[in-house]
């Protein structure tokens, strides 16, 4: 909004001695204050929400099926769920008030954040409202939020497709690391690859979140990356790096900042004691804003290195899955790979104490972002 008004009225402006005003208009400055202001609305209104969320007795019921993890997790009943809606809320501001709302790619990113966050919102209430279903803490059950997922990336996808076709009239697949390697996709497997990505995004970012502070800050460390990988796409003056250039892509970069903002400020309500959790309100609305953003700027393989985390998380529970069901055919008994799965309840069991795991978990999704960085140039 701020946007569109200073470069409509930017004569004006300057003819009145307020010229100063177009940095609103500069890539660098969109994205700190889009930062700052995710920070702050976080921060603002995080404690009136965590009061309101305790009064409406919306707490998570910190049940596992496992013995040994409810122990684990006892102290966590009853803390205030459903706090992704503080973090989206921030987002929605910062990018309202600082993104260009006319970019096509801006107004595609709010609507799958907010599309996800209503998914998420009516899982977890239903998993807090569970006498009501039966179930223990069924929410929605899986097909059901998979059809919302799905869907949701069919229409992007298309919508994406058919935008960027007048304007690069290809989409290539990118792999990093390779100079000038890529794969030309046509609508069918660009739609495919674009509710895949979401998708699994997602729901990996879903999994992560089960530690006090493990999704946002792993979350925050990913949008920083994606933070210069959208400024370098939307920009055709760094084309001797031999990156996808997509017009207009760089304002992904202000959603990217505002998502890093506002898991940060989540963060100071969300650390270790969380006073209260994202819940799937944000998890799968965050996750699939970081698939849209990979899916614009031609960056989903870079994704696997930038969400690392999430794909171990993610690999984890599929293995622990899918092996237990092999065994108990092939052997009579289920057997396991993990203690625990998702990983990081792995290695809470193995000894870990939940700060440990959390901090050193951020360490690898830093190091990942810094390698994923560092592939805009090994090539």
């Amino acid at each position: 909004m701020i946007y569109l008004l200073v470069s409509h009225f930017l004569p004006w402006l300057e003819a009145h001695g307020l010229g100063f005003s177009r940095v609103f208009t500069y890539l660098e400055f969109q994205c700190a204050v889009a930062l700052l202001c995710g920070f702050s609305v976080v921060l603002a209104t995080g404690s009136p929400v965590i009061g309101w969320l305790r009064r409406q007795k919306i707490g998570d019921l910190a049940g596992f099926d496992h013995a040994e993890m409810d122990r684990l997790m006892v102290g966590k009943k009853g803390t205030p769920t459903m706090g992704g809606i503080v973090i989206v809320g921030a987002i929605v501001v910062a990018g309202v008030l600082f993104a260009d709302l006319s970019s096509f790619y801006v107004k595609m990113a709010l609507i799958c954040l907010l599309w996800l966050c209503g998914v998420g919102a009516v899982d977890d209430w239903l998993k807090l409202t569970a006498g009501r279903r039966e179930g223990g803490r069924q929410g929605l059950h899986g097909p059901e939020k998979l059809l919302f997922q799905v869907s949701l990336g069919v229409l992007l996808g298309y919508f994406t497709y058919q935008h960027g076709y007048h304007v690069v009239p290809t989409h290539t697949l990118y792999f990093p690391f390779f100079k000038n390697a890529g794969i030309v996709l046509g609508l069918g497997s660009f739609v495919f690859l674009a509710t895949l990505v979401m998708t699994s995004t997602s729901n990996a970012v879903n999994l992560t979140d089960g530690l006090d502070g493990l999704a946002a800050g792993t979350i925050a460390i990913a949008s920083l990356a994606f933070i210069p990988l959208a400024v370098i796409a939307g920009r055709a003056q760094f084309s001797y790096l031999l990156l996808p250039h997509i017009q207009a892509s760089d304002q992904m970069a202000v959603l990217a900042a505002a998502m890093a903002g506002a898991c940060m400020g989540f963060l100071w309500f969300n650390c270790n004691p969380a006073q209260v959790f994202m819940g799937d309100t944000g998890s799968l609305a965050m996750g699939g804003l970081l698939g849209y953003l990979a899916i614009v700027i031609r960056q989903e393989i870079t994704l696997v290195l930038v969400g690392g985390i999430f794909v171990l998380e993610a690999v984890s529970v599929l293995i622990q899955r899918y092996y237990f069901k092999y065994t108990r055919i092939r052997f009579g008994q289920g057997r396991r790979v993990f203690l625990t799965a998702p990983i990081h309840h792995h290695f809470q069991q193995k000894g870990w104490s939940e700060v440990q795991v959390v901090v050193r978990f951020w360490l690898i999704a830093a190091m990942l972002a810094a390698l994923a960085l560092a592939t805009v140039k090994l090539r």
